[in-house]
């Protein structure tokens, strides 16, 4: 399921009739909280969970596939020099892909320490990354345990959807 920024102005619509002056909403992909400020408005956090992926084998003959996430890979390739078009990882190595496309950040704000960097221990719930996709900040996490290996994807470099972020190295490898 993708929820879209309308989505969310329906959702904002509807709660402005309601009492309630929060609301959290949680799936397998997102999470997203809603919290209405002293002035009446609104505030609006999401997380986009990432799902990991273990990168294959550059060995393996499997043809690139043709899928959307591959195509908007590839246009994203073709509009920055990012590395959108990532190398294959080594054995081993766990992908973290942008879960949307937008643009990639490495720390919450300017001037800030970025999430992680390359010897960073993380965790599934960890957040790595941010993407800025229409005005909104959505934190991505690692999605898996491990030891980030690799940062693909330079700061505020746009970011097309399925391209791969970072790589994390599964604890015990």
């Amino acid at each position: 399921m993708e929820l879209t920024s309308e989505d969310v102005l329906d959702i904002l619509r509807l709660l402005d009739g309601l009492p309630y002056n929060e609301l959290t909403l949680e799936t397998a992909s997102f999470r997203l909280s809603l919290r209405r400020s002293a002035d009446g408005g609104w505030t609006q956090a999401t997380e986009v969970l990432a799902k990991p992926t273990v990168s294959a084998d550059s060995r393996d003959p499997t043809p690139a596939s043709t899928s959307s996430e591959a195509v908007a890979a590839s246009t994203v390739a073709e509009a920055a020099p990012a590395n959108t078009a990532a190398e294959p990882a080594a054995a081993g190595l766990i992908d973290v892909r942008a879960p949307l496309l937008g643009t990639f950040y490495r720390a919450p704000r300017p001037g800030a320490p970025p999430f992680v960097t390359i010897g960073s221990e993380v965790e599934p719930d960890t957040v790595v990354c941010i993407i800025e996709t229409m005005k909104l900040m959505n934190s991505v996490t690692a999605g898996t345990a491990g030891t980030v290996a690799e940062i693909l994807a330079s700061n505020a470099q746009f970011a097309g959807q399925g391209s791969v972020l970072m790589r994390v190295k599964p604890p015990g490898d």
